[in-house]
């Protein structure tokens, strides 16, 4: 797996961050059963870097916690079924799925872990996972598929010993 990571702000968190990112996204994709060696970029940005790409991306001037911008559609969520659509979004260079990228907001993390009474650690793994679900297929437009998708959540974050 590949992680192409940027920081675009300070973070001073008390783990590295990018060592954390990339376990989180290993362990996502091994409890997704993710066929592929895959590819994500992850920036960590501040709320100007957020509301500018929400802005740009999806039209909405505002910010929020995190961004998702998955490469790939997929039949059904977490279906890896379509080889011919991961041929198609293979790096050439690498071999590895492009699955997309996630843009988290540095500041959130912290406000959300204090507002939630929880770690900063907790919340941006937590944060990840749901990226990376994402990233994967899966949504939580309806309350049917935002329980799948919180489960799924909450398993990952448990398998790595990360709760509440």
């Amino acid at each position: 797996m590949t992680l192409l990571f940027a920081c675009e702000t300070e973070t001073d968190f008390p783990f590295d961050p990018e060592q954390t990112a990339r376990d989180v996204i290993e362990k996502a994709l091994t409890a997704l059963s993710f066929p592929y060696e895959a590819q994500v970029g992850l920036t960590l940005t501040d709320k100007e870097g957020i509301r500018e790409a929400n802005r740009e991306f999806r039209q909405k001037d505002a910010e929020t916690d995190v961004l998702s911008f998955p490469m790939l559609e997929y039949p059904a969520p977490g279906d890896f079924s379509d080889e011919e659509a991961f041929l198609q979004a293979t790096d050439p260079d690498t071999q590895e799925v492009v699955l997309g990228d996630i843009l988290i907001n540095v500041e959130r993390v912290k406000s959300q872990a204090l507002e939630y009474g929880h770690s900063l650690l907790r919340e941006y793994a937590f944060l990840i996972v749901h990226s990376m679900l994402h990233l994967t297929g899966y949504d939580h437009e309806t309350p049917e598929e935002e329980a799948e998708m919180f489960t799924k959540q909450d398993e990952i974050l448990e398998g790595m010993g990360i709760s509440r």
